[in-house]
């Protein structure tokens, strides 16, 4: 008998999504995470998706921050936060469990 997760990957989210652009969009510079988050509040606003509140997008915005920098896509130094080259596959869902692994376990 086969058991199925009740929960799935999911693919990045908005707040993800605009962190990699902004890191993206100027290569190489640095942000304090008050600027960093000036620049995704603004662009999830134009995107119409800047619901819940301020601050919960705030403490939404710093934990994905935080996330990427344990995975080392960005690297931060004192109170900088600046985007490395792994970067570029956050938005790509993570590797799955080949169909193989699942049948024998």
């Amino acid at each position: 008998m086969q058991r199925k997760s009740a929960f799935s990957r999911r693919l990045p989210d908005l707040v993800t999504e605009e962190l990699v652009a902004a890191f993206t969009e100027k290569k190489g510079a640095s942000y304090e995470f008050k600027q960093l988050f000036d620049i995704i509040h603004e662009r999830l606003k134009k995107r119409n998706a800047a619901s819940g509140g301020e601050e919960m997008l705030r403490l939404r915005a710093y934990e994905k921050l935080q996330h990427l920098v344990s995975r080392n896509m960005v690297k931060k130094t004192g109170k900088k936060y600046k985007g490395l080259a792994a970067l570029a596959n956050a938005l790509t869902p993570a590797d799955t469990i080949p169909s193989k692994a699942v049948e024998a376990a």
